[in-house]
């Protein structure tokens, strides 16, 4: 009779969830093949960076992205999960550098090839474990395609689309203000800027008239800057300056004669009204400088040194500067004053430094006829953003967006195809190597050392890793892909590139939809970081709780968008549903008859139960579908919850019990099917979540299907679509779980049974006529009867109203007698003597002049509760005798 095939009795997931993903890898249900009979339904991963271990943000996004494949997989689509990981330039580098500085390498010592071995040393090692992450995570993602943005054919893509963009006049090098990492000591983007709020200090300093005639006041939080100022420019419209304007100042410890020019960038209200101009070290200086042809003096190394240019200065570090030159304008009297100041400083997201934005030679996109079309294509929806909200955020980056500058002073990373001749100057662009100057014939070339920022290459992410620039099948079948899934902190870094790229190389969007999620946050909302020791591995989660517990938790109450929070009861939590489903699973492959299944399998005699159970189940698969469909992934997986965990296991097992047990064999032929639908059903609309537990169970409760992962995805049909039998079970339920809550409120034990009179209208009356037996079972009647007129009650019932009547229990059916009597008599004289207690205090005319009125209340207020509670005393021993 047993149809447990060794179904392990407790659930414990470190005993199968390797052996599971081991098998599914082997027999490859993770591969799909380019097939056009079906339709296909791809995702590319986002790729983590080579840099550590992947964190629960990794394991948040990974989850989302391994539901909708799993979904869609199971719906019959040929579904590709692409994943990859990202060489991640400058975070990479930093790494690597630091480790070797343990060892006593320097990098600039080793010298670029032996470097970038130790870089491929690291790539390797941290490429594995993150692989053996994601297969931990139940990730069901394709790694025979795996890919990396430094292989082989996505450095080609790279490289491709460098000299495309070159060849059309979008790539150019150019002299302008960059934001500069001193420690990195490399070019940033605007992307790779964090702005932190921090005091800082404007310092007031008087610039003497080269004429003799007085000073002009500016103000600056940068005083270090002051030795490359090339001008001070006011407003032409400042009625305080205005006749200044072709004068001449001294700079102050300098002693360089710089001009006063007039220019509308100059705020009227902000500051003194005077701005020093510096454009080699300040974006809107270097703008003014153009317009005004001011020369540009560079007085910082790219360590943030004080150089040549620095006089006295050269050599200290820029705060070391800073600190020495405010020192000497105090002692010639130049300081006026200093003034408190919060304002937002970029720093580097990688490292944290101070970024400094100084000029320097650079390779950079053009990016406004790239943006253009990028927003059209989220402005007709082609891609669309969910939640629609963030679509500002990409708006409003994308019309504001800068040329990009993509060069970094790096050795790890795709390094620039570009080839300086050194005898003609002659610039060379090209996809592969170049030993010869295509203009002088030359072989005296040197290579560009810099390398492209990491963006420029996941930029391509979703078309290379398909094999462009070859028209692959893999790129004709899956691309442009369906879904992205990815956080809100990347927008603009990542997501606008891959669409703009997309457009301009694939001429289609790389992705329909994209969903953003939030982050994960701990217990008390606060982000998750090193420095606050807040951060959880994911791993040890999963050693503890099993992956399909955290992924569960992970997904509970996930709205795309929102910030998520951390607490170890929710898996702890999930573990417990796990196990629920678990021994739900076993009692019922224990209980199941194969034969008796096939006998009866065409019958449908079902009771009330089954009825309701079916057509509950088969509204959960039409909402858990739409909410898949509609990427409500939280919402879906509570709908799963409440109907495995109550109607399934709370309420329908308990009710076919009787019938498991008893010795009707075509009742139990249906029921045994039932059972099996139902369990099978919600297995399944469980798989996205908790692919482990659901596999492990499926697989020892179907003897036809090798797999709950290329299952079908369970399909409403309107057949079992029963409101009646859902309303009737409604009024059942309701009736049953009153009884039990009287019951448990008199503490009877529930060995003993009570008649049930049921006094209902005609509504109701059906529902409780044929759910007559599930009261008997399960809220432990005796015996339940039906009454026309209340005068049949007995004068001692118990009472409970009902939606759609009232239900009654005699009150000696309930209690003993005598030991209820003796119970009550006891209480009724623990009462009596707490309300004398309180009476004899406020009869005290001291107590109640002295004592707090706030105190007075409230022993009016305990007397008040304590009669009440006698009288229904008194009415129970009334009732009694």
């Amino acid at each position: 009779m047993s149809e447990i095939n060794n179904l392990q009795t407790t659930y414990s997931p470190k005993e199968f969830e390797d052996r599971i993903y081991k098998n599914w890898e082997e027999k490859k249900y993770f591969t799909p093949k380019v097939d056009k009979s079906k339709k296909p339904y791809s995702i590319v991963m986002p790729p983590p960076n080579i840099t550590g271990k992947l964190h629960l943000g990794h394991a948040l996004d990974n989850t989302l992205q391994d539901m909708l494949i799993r979904f869609k997989r199971m719906q019959g689509y040929s579904t590709l999960w692409l994943p990859g990981q990202d060489h991640a330039s400058i975070a990479t580098e930093v790494k690597v550098e630091n480790e070797l500085l343990k060892q006593g390498l320097k990098k600039k010592e080793m010298g670029r090839e032996a470097f970038l071995e130790k870089v491929w040393e690291w790539t390797d090692e941290y490429r594995e474990r993150i692989r053996t992450q994601l297969k931990k995570m139940g990730c069901s993602a394709d790694f025979t395609r795996e890919a990396f943005t430094m292989d082989e054919h996505l450095d080609k893509a790279v490289k491709h689309v460098f000299v495309k963009l070159y060849n059309e006049g979008l790539i150019y090098q150019g002299n302008r203000i960059t934001n500069w990492c001193p420690k990195c000591q490399t070019a940033l983007s605007d992307a790779e800027i964090e702005y932190e709020e921090k005091e800082g200090h404007f310092w007031h300093i008087n610039y003497p008239l080269a004429d003799g005639s007085g000073y002009l006041e500016i103000a600056t939080t940068r005083p270090e800057t002051l030795l490359g100022d090339t001008a001070v420019a006011v407003n032409p419209a400042d009625e305080r300056f205005k006749h200044l304007i072709g004068k001449t100042l001294i700079l102050p410890l300098v002693n360089r004669e710089i001009p006063i020019v007039g220019d509308d960038y100059v705020d009227l209200e902000f500051g003194t009204g005077a701005v020093k101009i510096t454009p080699a070290h300040d974006p809107n200086d270097f703008q003014v400088g153009k317009r005004h042809n001011l020369e540009i003096i560079r007085v910082m190394d790219d360590k943030g040194i004080i150089n040549e240019k620095g006089l006295k200065y050269q050599g200290m570090d820029r705060y070391e500067a800073r600190r020495a030159m405010v020192k000497d304008l105090e002692d010639l009297g130049l300081l006026v004053k200093v003034k408190p100041h919060t304002h937002n400083v970029g720093t580097h997201d990688r490292c944290g430094t101070v970024v400094e934005p100084i000029i320097s030679k650079q390779w950079y996109v053009k990016m406004e006829s790239l943006a253009k079309p990028a927003i059209e294509v989220v402005k007709n929806k082609e891609t669309k953003f969910i939640p629609e909200r963030f679509e500002k955020t990409y708006f409003n980056w994308m019309e504001n967006i800068q040329d990009w500058c993509i060069s970094r002073q790096l050795w790890w990373g795709h390094r620039i195809p570009v080839w300086y001749c050194k005898d003609c100057n002659e610039i060379i662009v090209s996809e592969t190597e170049v030993c010869k100057c295509s203009k002088c014939g030359s072989e005296n070339l040197e290579q560009e050392t810099d390398v492209l920022d990491t963006w420029f290459s996941s930029a391509l992410w979703p078309f290379s890793t398909l094999g462009w620039p070859e028209k692959t099948e893999d790129l004709e079948y899956f691309y442009p892909t369906n879904t992205l899934v990815t956080g809100y902190d990347i927008i603009f870094f990542w997501v606008s590139r891959m669409i703009f790229s997309g457009i301009h190389n694939m001429d289609k969007s790389p992705f329909e939809n994209v969903l953003i999620h939030g982050i994960i946050r701990d217990s008390q909302g606060r982000k998750m970081s090193k420095s606050l020791g807040n951060g959880v591995d994911p791993l040890e989660v999963i050693e503890e709780y099993g992956a399909d517990a955290l992924r569960f938790m992970l997904v509970t109450g996930n709205a795309p968008g929102n910030d998520i929070r951390y607490y170890p009861e929710r898996v702890e939590s999930a573990r417990n549903f796990a196990n629920k489903i678990w021994n739900a699973s076993r009692f019922v492959m224990m209980n199941l008859d194969r034969e008796l299944m096939d006998e009866f399998k065409d019958s449908k005699e079902y009771t009330l139960a089954d009825k309701w159970i079916l057509s509950k189940m088969n509204t959960l698969i039409k909402e858990v579908t739409e909410n898949m469909d509609k990427f409500e992934l939280g919402i879906a997986l509570q709908k799963v919850y409440d109907f495995m965990w109550t109607e399934f296991c709370d309420w329908y097992i308990e009710l076919v019990k009787p019938v498991l047990y008893g010795d009707d064999r075509k009742a139990k032929g249906i029921t045994f099917n039932v059972l099996y639908t139902v369990l099978e059903t919600g297995l399944k609309l469980l798989h996205p979540v908790m692919p482990f537990i659901t596999e492990e169970i499926f697989t020892h409760l179907n003897d036809k299907e090798e797999t709950i992962t290329l299952s079908a995805w369970p399909e409403y049909k309107e057949e079992l679509n029963d409101s009646n039998a859902e309303e009737n079970m409604a009024y059942v339920i309701e009736g049953i779980k009153g009884l039990r809550n009287v019951r448990a409120e008199m503490n009877v034990p529930p060995s003993r049974k009570a008649n049930v009179i049921c006094y209902i209208g005609e509504e109701a009356k059906e529902a409780f006529l044929s759910g007559k037996g599930y009261i008997e079972k399960l809220a432990s009647a005796n015996e339940v009867t039906f009454i026309e007129d209340k005068k049949e009650v007995p004068e001692n019932a118990v009472s409970l109203v009902v939606k759609g009547g009232e239900l009654f229990m005699p009150l000696l059916d309930l209690v003993d007698k005598e030991k209820e009597l003796e119970r009550l008599n006891k209480e009724l004289k623990k009462l009596e003597g707490e309300i004398g207690r309180i009476d004899k205090k406020l009869s005290n005319a001291g107590f109640v002049a002295k004592a707090p009125e706030a105190v007075v209340n409230g022993e009016k207020e305990k007397r008040e509760k304590y009669v009440q509670m006698l009288e229904a005393v008194k009415v129970r021993i009334n009732a009694l005798n």
